[in-house]
């Protein structure tokens, strides 16, 4: 995938560190609230539309078509899966209105507009025949955002149904069925501090019309956004050949991969919509930031080894930490005489 225009990037791109050390916290915020940055803003709608949406679209339209388990809607999840997929048209609506259009023509008929791709579609809520593919692959393909729908039983959180196709190390079709739990179980930490017990409760205490968001972060060589389990034949080997590029491949193939993640009650189902957007910035761009430059050397450089090994920065850290600071290094000027 190749770099879009870079002020465009900077400008919406939500950086993560709110300070020199980072640790595992639920961080998690009201949505919708604008965060303004050293290079813009972000946040202002829970569905974020950008200069990547008709190549991300593209993106996931090829992978669905390649591996269609990356989509699945168990018949219990029906009924929440047409929850998210109004949710997802009434937020792209509100948000974007110059380009969405919803408009109800009946009892459960209704009609929507997405200028932006050229969609149009009449369609009756719970009837999966009145959408191509069925309602959730179907708004899938209208958001560049990953869709996970968890259901509540007993007493705990699982992931039931979704679409995803932009998955960072890890793999829906394997997690599908599990419990939230069970899922997390490899991050580091998390478990011993007690934060993944404290965001599932958090999760299932959401009301509907009050969602909630937080980041997550990684690194990423290049602009591939199908970092899952079931690509990493494809993607692994980038982290080995990062090891033997010169400074400036370097900090053109290195990305900081960021992920804004919404927590969503669905109204009528009471199932939970998890989305996932993610964004990538290379260090050379991320460096035009000196904000950002000087928090992300320090974020890195002082980052637990067991949480650098999970993020998949332990073999690349030394290196980014001194190519991050270095790149504040004014240019070389003429010899004195």
């Amino acid at each position: 995938m190749s770099a879009p225009e870079s002020s465009s990037l900077l400008r919406g791109f939500p950086f993560p560190f709110t300070d020199e050390r980072f640790r595992y916290s639920t961080n998690v915020e009201p949505a919708g609230v604008p965060v303004h940055t050293a290079a813009g803003r972000w946040g202002a709608a829970v569905v974020d539309i950008d200069g990547e949406y008709h190549r991300e679209l593209q993106e996931r339209a090829r992978i669905l078509a390649q591996d269609p388990t990356r989509h699945a809607v168990p018949t219990h999840m029906r009924t929440a899966a047409w929850d998210a997929t109004l949710t997802l048209l009434r937020e792209l609506a509100a948000s974007y209105p110059a380009d969405m259009l919803l408009t109800r023509t009946g009892i459960n008929r209704w009609r929507w507009e997405n200028r932006r791709l050229g969609v149009e579609a009449d369609f009756v809520y719970g009837d999966d025949a009145t959408l191509p593919g069925g309602p959730l692959h179907w708004v899938a393909n209208q958001v560049q955002e990953d869709i996970v729908l968890l259901d509540a039983r007993a007493g705990q959180l699982w992931v039931d149904a979704g679409v995803v196709t932009f998955a960072s190390a890890w793999s829906f079709g394997f997690d599908l069925g599990m419990s939230f739990l069970e899922i997390h179980g490899p991050v580091p930490r998390i478990h011993s501090e007690g934060v993944i017990t404290r965001a599932q409760e958090f999760i299932r205490r959401l009301q509907p019309h009050q969602p909630y968001r937080r980041t997550n972060w990684g690194v990423n060589v290049g602009r591939r956004l199908d970092v899952s389990l079931e690509r990493y034949p494809d993607w692994a080997p980038d982290r080995a050949r990062m090891r033997r590029a010169d400074d400036g491949s370097f900090g053109r193939l290195l990305h900081l991969r960021v992920e804004v993640q919404h927590l969503v009650r669905l109204p009528d189902s009471g199932a939970v919509m998890f989305l996932i957007r993610t964004y990538l910035l290379s260090f050379e761009q991320l460096a035009t930031v000196e904000p950002w430059r000087r928090r992300t050397a320090d974020v890195l450089a002082h980052l637990p080894d067991d949480i650098a090994e999970y993020k998949g920065v332990a073999n690349l850290r030394d290196r980014a930490v001194a190519w991050l600071r270095a790149a504040d290094a004014p240019p070389a000027g003429p010899a004195p005489h």
